[in-house]
């Protein structure tokens, strides 16, 4: 069977390699697009393929219907918004993700973001510690854990809330040691930095608000790896007029980057696109775990990561 990495953010070569290993091993056929720039291209790559391995590449009805030998799609990280599941469940498509392969990465950026925004982004003024600073975690997934992992190192206190964990489930967490938050409402309220985890759902979109960020106390400071559509932009904008203390770091460049960018040029930061799982260790971690669960899906059905109905 046929195996297509489509990726327009190429993996690092050394990834490449190893996800054309283990497919070739396996006696599958195995392809690639990269760096590609227009969506046609991904139509003529896709048409005689069994299976698709991606990163934040869109995946929708279109691309499903050129492409009648499509089985399974695995999207290499956590997110999987950028694929149609509704279209792939009417087509008998699997859609799976790799949980967990880009946490470190990812965790590693929030941290690098919060010093540098703390430091005055480096132009060499005055700037704040982290350590004893609160550090808020709104959801608790794989990326979180990992984040609440390092700032104890930081010496910083961390709380989290989670809308799929109860309570009495976070304070079982005890290997994090974060501080269970009853309410979103609380965990804005205890926390200098707030770094936001939900994935990008139907009822998440939209959720961080102009009301949830005026709880946060002074000098506070927003943290996005997760997705640009979290936030109400307008709210974020509000804040950050009201509150000259407010900073915002991200690694979503949002619809309004020009506006950012113009009225609080020492207050907000945008990478220039999503680093979060950009290190070829997560490469390769994804990669790999992406192209071992098609070729296990494949030659047995095992579809334990399986995403769609």
């Amino acid at each position: 069977m046929k195996v297509l990495l489509a990726t327009s953010k190429p993996f690092a070569v050394q990834a490449v390699q190893q996800i054309q290993d283990i497919v070739e091993t396996a006696g599958h056929t195995f392809v690639k697009l990269e760096s590609y720039s227009d969506k046609s291209q991904l139509l003529g790559a896709v048409k005689d393929v069994d299976a698709v391995i991606i990163r934040s590449d869109l995946i929708d009805k279109e691309v499903m219907d050129v492409a009648p030998n499509l089985k399974i799609v695995v999207r290499a990280g956590a997110g999987y918004d950028n694929v149609d599941l509704e279209a792939a469940t009417s087509r008998n498509i699997c859609v799976m993700n790799t949980p967990g392969q880009n946490a470190n990465a990812v965790a590693e950026l929030v941290f690098g973001m919060m010093i540098y925004m703390q430091r005055n982004q480096f132009d060499g003024t005055v700037g704040r510690e982290i350590k004893d600073r609160r550090l808020g975690l709104f959801a608790f997934g794989n990326v979180a854990k990992m984040v609440a992992k390092i700032a104890r190192g930081f010496g910083m206190p961390v709380y989290a809330y989670s809308p799929t964990l109860t309570h009495d489930d976070l304070r079982k967490e005890g290997e994090y040691g974060v501080i269970a938050a009853y309410s979103k409402k609380e965990l804005f309220q205890s926390c200098d930095f707030m770094s936001l985890h939900m994935p990008l759902l139907d009822d998440t979109r939209g959720c961080v608000n102009y009301e949830l960020l005026s709880y946060m106390p002074e000098d506070g400071l927003l943290i996005n790896t997760a997705r640009k559509e979290l936030l109400v932009e307008e709210d974020l904008i509000r804040i950050m007029e009201e509150r000259p203390d407010f900073q915002y770091v991200t690694d979503v460049k949002p619809d309004r980057h020009e506006e950012f960018v113009a009225k609080f040029p020492l207050r907000y930061f945008s990478t220039p696109k999503k680093m979060g799982a950009q290190t070829t260790d997560a490469n390769i971690n994804a990669g790999l775990a992406a192209a071992n669960q098609i070729v296990a899906f494949l030659d047995n059905g095992d579809d334990r990561f399986r995403v769609n109905e």
